[in-house]
């Protein structure tokens, strides 16, 4: 079986995380519940960003207005799953002892939050109709 289905079963299954290693200290543990969290307050914004694009600027160009609230509410989808992911792959290096895992995901997060911005900024600076 692949890492990645190994990986995923345990979304579903966190109690067989405890199987491995040894427990860590538990403030650890609530640390790492508390940035899963604070990823899926993320995903929460991005989406109800989306929305709220798709929703009260019914004046916007049709192709700005979806593009707009579609690269929002993906990247919320994704940094739900990222938060799973991420608590998962964290608890399980916590419990084996290993250094944390380091991806590029917060980086490629803020550029598509920073390119939807930008986005933003044209069309606040050359009107809502072209």
């Amino acid at each position: 079986m692949s890492n990645f289905v190994r990986s995923l079963r345990l979304w579903f299954a966190p109690e067989r995380i405890r199987e491995e290693g040894d427990t860590p200290d538990y403030r650890f543990s609530l640390a790492n519940e508390r940035t899963f969290l604070a990823w899926l307050r993320t995903a929460l914004a991005l989406i109800g960003g989306g929305f709220a694009v798709d929703q009260f600027l019914p004046d916007l160009r049709w192709g700005w207005r979806i593009g707009l609230a579609l690269a929002l509410l993906a990247a919320g989808v994704l940094s739900s799953l990222r938060a799973v992911s991420h608590w998962v792959r964290c608890e399980r290096a916590m419990r084996r002892g290993e250094d944390l895992p380091a991806g590029r995901f917060p980086a490629l997060l803020g550029l598509v939050v920073a390119l939807v911005a930008l986005a933003m900024v044209v069309v606040v600076l050359f009107g809502w109709e072209g």
